[in-house]
């Protein structure tokens, strides 16, 4: 069954086929939960059929094929989650400005994961800081709506853009992913450390977790768990898997 099955109309947009040419595939790399040494789930991320980079299919994107194939990434990533046997978290980038009305063009995403029989509960949608949005409240309504509907929602790379912190205010998301940039050789600058501490302890006080990306090494880690971060992704637990789950081995962390 392809994956454009589980498209369906709500509005006139979910009718535009534009993007059906657009041959993808998903590659997964593990989130990984320290304190309860295990992984929390799996972010799936856009390559080329031949392991192209996810760039490689983003330039392909104008403003004609961008909604569809937003919607064929939620129902591609759900597809090979299931078929992986994915029993974590699924977390999936999202394109808000293709999003016409939450309400509406969450039915593929709903309609995917009755079909396939994955948990709404264990979808997360990310949203990158640095994603041009034309109207803010619009993607305060998106997060508001499907934090309803049971999703996860999360803002990904953020300290990458120029927001701050009013940025989690305004949209209030269940995690906040800080970008790489942040945590690169973070045990040998003091400065930022001052900085990533600060906007840790903002979202735990506002009941938001967070995830450290790009950690590389044990150095790294060990300055961030002292800062009571338990979820981190990165290649010191595992690089990217095209079309597999890989698998964490915490006993080189000596965390076993």
């Amino acid at each position: 069954m392809s994956e454009f099955s589980s498209l369906t109309s709500g509005c006139s947009q979910c009718l535009d086929t534009n993007g059906t040419e657009i041959d993808f595939s998903m590659a997964f790399q593990p989130i990984v939960d320290i304190d309860e040494k295990k992984i929390f789930g799996y972010e799936a991320l856009v390559r080329g059929p031949n392991q192209e980079s996810a760039g490689f299919i983003l330039d392909k994107l104008n403003d004609k094929n961008r909604y569809y194939f937003d919607q064929a990434i939620r129902v591609k990533a759900i597809r090979t989650a299931v078929a992986l046997e994915l029993d974590s978290v699924l977390s999936i980038n999202f394109f808000p400005n293709a999003v016409y009305r939450p309400e509406t063009c969450i039915r593929t995403t709903l309609n995917a994961c009755e079909e396939f029989g994955f948990p709404i509960e264990k979808i997360m949608f990310e949203v990158t800081e640095s994603e041009r949005i034309e109207d803010r409240q619009h993607l305060k309504n998106i997060f508001d709506y499907y934090n309803q509907k049971g999703f996860i929602t999360a803002i990904d790379d953020f300290g990458a853009g120029f927001s701050g912190l009013n940025l989690i205010s305004d949209w209030q998301p269940n995690i906040v992913k800080l970008d790489m940039n942040l945590i690169r050789n973070i045990d040998k600058d003091q400065t930022r450390q001052h900085l990533v501490s600060s906007v840790i302890d903002f979202a735990h006080k506002v009941g938001i977790r967070i995830i450290c990306e790009g950690v590389e090494t044990v150095e790294e880690l060990a300055v961030l768990q002292k800062m009571n971060v338990s979820l981190y992704q990165g290649y010191l637990f595992a690089k990217p898997a095209f079309e597999a789950l890989p698998e964490v081995d915490f006993t080189k962390l000596g965390l076993d």
